[in-house]
């Protein structure tokens, strides 16, 4: 009896051992295949809110560019589609994001479609043109191409009337342009107004580029009006009318796929209890001031592609 309890024991032990080294083996597979099972799939990005460093809502520009990383360097991947929801942003991290996606389409040679559902707006399709094909949901809105700087904000009048003077101390005449007390002069619109147009400049080569129109013809759709799906169609800003779905399937055909996995890569913020506390003005300002410091860094002039209020 003794024996037959140790070999049952033993073929015990053996049949632990099998399962955990299959369960080991599982766990590799998911893990190089970023995934349950390593198939291919077509990856959707999500660009989604105002484009910048983090808006604190739908949208972080690391997240975006690790992810776009981490799709270009996984062999399953077949393809990307750019889900759009944007009014745009700054210039800044809206370049550095079309840069990398950029680098997507070079480094893999795999198709990038772009997806707009309600808008993509100034930024929103400066990135939708690093896409091969760009399919707009029928009541979106896009266009807006173009710059804007600002806000430039002139108290001095009011100042004067309050008998209030303010002064600096600069190495150049130049040196404090852009501040809320004193009016701009010829010389220093000139300034700016350069930077916006090399911006713009740029902006017209991307959609030239990407869209294969002759410059002529983007630079008088390009005045910064938006326009309707059906008019970005007409002027072949888009290459077709149809739903985010549709472009998923669109994309599996031309793939050659019957049907093919579909990974979501979206960002959300954690917003808990202790960020709605931290949020509140009165807590802000007992922590020294916060909520102030930050209106007086947002009064100072910024260049965005963007369209919609900027306050």
């Amino acid at each position: 009896m003794r024996g037959n309890r140790q070999s049952a024991n033993g073929k015990g032990l053996y049949i632990f051992i099998a399962l955990l080294i299959f369960c080991v083996g599982l766990a590799v597979v998911a893990t190089v295949g970023n995934g349950p099972i390593a198939t291919d799939y077509i990856a959707v990005l999500d660009i989604v809110g105002t484009i910048s460093e983090n808006d604190g809502y739908t949208y972080d520009q690391q997240y975006l560019l690790d992810s776009v990383e981490q799709i270009m360097e996984d062999h399953h991947n077949q393809g990307l589609i750019l889900h759009i929801d944007s009014p745009g942003g700054a210039v800044y991290q809206i370049d550095e994001l079309y840069l990398k996606l950029m680098d997507y389409k070079e480094m893999t040679g795999r198709p990038v479609y772009a997806a707009i559902e309600s808008y993509a707006a100034s930024g929103g399709y400066y990135e939708a043109c690093a896409a091969d094909k760009i399919y707009a949901n029928r009541n979106a809105i896009t266009g807006s191409i173009g710059v804007i700087m600002g806000e430039f904000i002139d108290l001095s009048g009011l100042l004067d009337r309050l008998g209030v003077n303010v002064s600096y101390i600069t190495s150049g005449a130049n040196k404090s342009m852009g501040n809320s007390y004193q009016p701009l002069t010829e010389e220093q619109k000139a300034i700016y107004q350069s930077i916006c147009n090399e911006y713009y400049d740029r902006f017209v080569k991307i959609v030239v580029e990407g869209r294969n129109l002759d410059e002529g013809t983007v630079r008088k759709l390009a005045d910064g009006r938006i326009y309707s799906a059906s008019q970005a169609l007409q002027h072949g800003l888009i290459d077709g009318l149809e739903s985010f779905d549709d472009t998923v399937s669109r994309m599996t055909a031309d793939l050659g796929y019957d049907s093919i996995d579909v990974r979501y890569f979206q960002y959300t913020a954690s917003y808990g209890l202790l960020d709605y506390i931290l949020s509140n003005s009165f807590v802000q300002q007992f922590l020294g001031g916060q909520k102030t410091h930050a209106v007086q860094e947002q009064k100072q002039p910024q260049v965005m592609m963007y369209y919609g209020n900027m306050n």
